[in-house]
């Protein structure tokens, strides 16, 4: 059996970094032997480490270097990248280097809240802002464009008008728990060899 083999780019707390190891930890088929995150102090990495998974940094000017970048991923033998709040933008040759293969999770129901600057709290706060009725998140593709790429998957939640923005980061984030393995377990069933 072909394993797939998967790394996770990360920024900040790794809850959703975490549940992946977790979902596909017993799995002969699925590997993630490499978590990568553009911050020394992103507590994704405590979490990665502890589950046994090998992590580094890639600081932004590292990330720009194809001849960086590319061999590390190479090195585990890389077959898809996820993004798992994940905030530098993917330079264009990595997109290339991966097509199709680089998937991203945005807490929010794109087109709407998407683009720059469009990230954790500020998505929430905005949905807020707007007095939106539902929110969500999206599974997507990455492309140049900031969350531009084709939608995969998206899972929606209710909201009332008393919700406060941490109520509405809440409800997002339990369907990010509930729905994000599974979409990347169905993509990475359906990935075609290299």
């Amino acid at each position: 059996m072909e394993k797939k083999r998967m790394a996770v780019f990360v920024s900040g707390g790794g809850t959703n970094c975490e549940n992946l190891i977790k979902y596909f930890s017993n799995r002969p088929d699925v590997e993630i032997p490499l978590v990568v995150s553009n911050r020394a102090d992103a507590f994704a990495l405590v979490r990665a480490e502890r589950l046994g998974v090998e992590t580094t940094v890639v600081t932004k000017a590292q990330l720009s270097e194809p001849d960086h970048v590319l061999p590390l991923l190479r090195g585990y033998a890389i077959d898809m990248i996820v993004l798992a709040g994940f905030l530098p933008l993917i330079p264009e040759y990595l997109i290339e280097a991966y097509p199709r293969r680089i998937v991203n999770l945005h807490p929010a129901l794109l087109p709407k809240f998407g683009g720059k600057g469009m990230w954790g709290h500020h998505v929430h706060e905005a949905v807020k802002a707007a007095g939106e009725s539902e929110t969500g998140m999206t599974v997507h593709y990455v492309s140049p464009v900031c969350d531009g790429g084709d939608i995969i998957a998206q899972f929606a939640v209710a909201l009332s008008p008393e919700d406060s923005v941490d109520t509405i980061a809440e409800k997002e984030h339990e369907l990010e728990m509930a729905h994000f393995p599974a979409v990347i377990d169905k993509l990475l069933s359906e990935l075609p060899a290299w």
